[in-house]
């Protein structure tokens, strides 16, 4: 059968595109037409061009396809425009779910994430349950997420949508070329630049365990229900010290007051504004995001996909031998 992914060019979309060649099935990728595409050109693929803003593109990357894994996101937590995230995530899904329908796709797995679900006050592991609305959203990209998630529930109902929802924690490993906000701390950790620490947590996962989590999430999940795919909850001085362990350095023994920060924050955004630049380091949506635990509970899909993670430091042993390499 083939099965079209979007977001295979990203680090989360090419996990699932190999794994999806490993057990045979006949791969078509939907790509932008300027993307960074290293993480595919060396796989045996189908490339279609297309946008998730354009939907006159989608129908044909969706035609004769049986399943349909939608990985493609706009995951920046700063832009000059927000409207672009919105464009892609919320209404790109819509438009691409339209697609999928039309198309008769048997079988839909849509990649959201953990951070449109709900956290508790005390730091315990939250879960898919865990009470969660609009208001919590911090920052567009949470908002655009959480919309874009509503989107899928609505058609599941209302158009009888063959989805099934993955909530991805915080992955880790290699091939993230890009690199995502957490590669570009481990990244910067290996390298011995990151000299102090907020006091923060993070559920850490392996991409490739992410990625057999989609497979599984297509072949056994409930449609409508949602799964998150999680691994191991770690404090952040936690994961800069294996980082420093498996690098040789010392490990940063300075915690950051977080409100000091802010300021810092401030500059960095004007500065990118300013000079069209990248993404700043530090953001004021990443410091507000980080006062709460990211701290998460995977056991539904452990009990009812038989979702399985190898440890955490693992993950991040492969995360920096593949930064190291690639450097």
């Amino acid at each position: 059968m083939t099965t079209l992914v979007t977001g295979a060019s990203g680090f989360v979309g090419s996990a699932v595109v190999r794994a999806l060649l490993a057990r045979g099935e006949d791969v078509r990728v939907l790509v932008r037409p300027h993307s960074d595409r290293r993480n595919v050109q060396t796989l045996d693929v189908t490339v279609i061009e297309g946008d998730l803003r354009a939907p006159a593109t989608l129908a044909a990357a969706c035609r004769g396809c049986a399943a349909l894994y939608h990985v493609a996101a706009d995951y920046r937590l700063w832009t000059r425009d927000p409207r672009e995230l919105y464009a892609s995530n919320v209404e790109g899904t819509r438009h691409l779910m339209h697609a999928a329908l039309d198309a008769g796709i048997a079988r839909i797995v849509y990649t959201s994430s953990v951070a449109t679900l709900g956290l508790h006050r005390d730091g315990s592991p939250a879960n898919e349950d865990s009470p969660v609305s609009l208001a919590d959203m911090i920052g567009h990209y949470k908002r655009s997420k959480f919309l874009a998630e509503r989107v899928v529930d609505e058609l599941v109902a209302r158009e009888r949508l063959p989805a099934v929802i993955v909530n991805p924690s915080t992955p880790i490993g290699p091939h993230d070329v890009k690199p995502t906000p957490t590669g570009r701390m481990i990244r910067d950790a290996a390298a011995g630049r990151i000299p102090a620490y907020v006091d923060t947590g993070l559920n850490l996962v392996h991409v490739d365990d992410v990625a057999r989590g989609h497979l599984l999430a297509h072949d056994r999940g409930a449609i409508g229900r949602r799964y998150i795919l999680g691994g191991e909850d770690m404090a952040l001085r936690e994961i800069l010290a294996a980082v420093a362990r498996l690098t040789g350095r010392k490990p940063p023994t300075v915690r950051l007051p977080r409100p000091a920060l802010y300021p810092v924050a401030v500059v960095a955004e004007a500065w990118a504004w300013l000079t069209r630049g990248t993404e700043p380091q530090v953001t004021v949506d990443g410091l507000k995001m980080s006062r709460k635990w990211m701290f998460f509970d995977s056991s539904r899909a452990r009990r009812e996909l038989d979702y399985a993670t190898r440890p955490a430091l693992d993950a991040l042993a492969d995360a920096v031998a593949w930064f190291r390499n690639d450097s």
